[in-house]
């Protein structure tokens, strides 16, 4: 008799249950996470050929900028607009690391500067800074280790 009851309960739901469509999200995401990309290897280019930077070095500056730009585009709330719009394809790139410290910051900043802005500012991403500089160690540890007993 229960199971009887859950099967109608979830038959039920299932009627009612909107359905997403994933294809056309997907395709969103995926065309403009390669559009976020694409200004990305312009910027790289950009850098390349207009200042002295190499392939190697021009990385660097290249996510600074990208960061830069999603700061830029979060603040005049372009960006949210984006992500409603694309989803996971405008949270995936780096730009998404730039929009999540200053929609924090945004968030917040009614608290005041020290505790609303700076006591919130990398709610989201300190976990993501953290996680890397920890990686970092661990694989420069290992990778000391190697060039140490003479395997690299």
């Amino acid at each position: 008799m229960t199971g009887n009851w859950i099967k109608q309960s979830k038959d039920a739901a299932d009627q009612h249950e909107i359905k997403r469509p994933v294809l056309k999200n997907c395709i969103k995401a995926f065309l403009v996470g390669g559009f976020i990309c694409f200004v990305g290897q312009v910027v790289t280019l950009i850098l390349i050929l207009f200042f002295p930077f190499t392939e190697q070095t021009a990385s660097n500056p290249t996510v600074a900028i990208m960061v830069f730009f999603s700061m830029l585009l979060t603040g005049f709330g372009f960006y949210q607009k984006l992500g409603q719009f694309a989803g996971a394809g405008s949270a995936v790139p780096v730009t998404g690391f730039g929009n999540a410290v200053v929609s924090a910051a945004i968030e917040h900043r009614s608290e005041g500067l020290v505790l609303g802005v700076g006591g919130n500012i990398f709610k989201l991403a300190g976990s993501v800074i953290v996680f890397g500089v920890i990686s970092a160690f661990f694989l420069a540890l290992i990778k000391t280790i190697l060039i140490q007993i003479g395997v690299i």
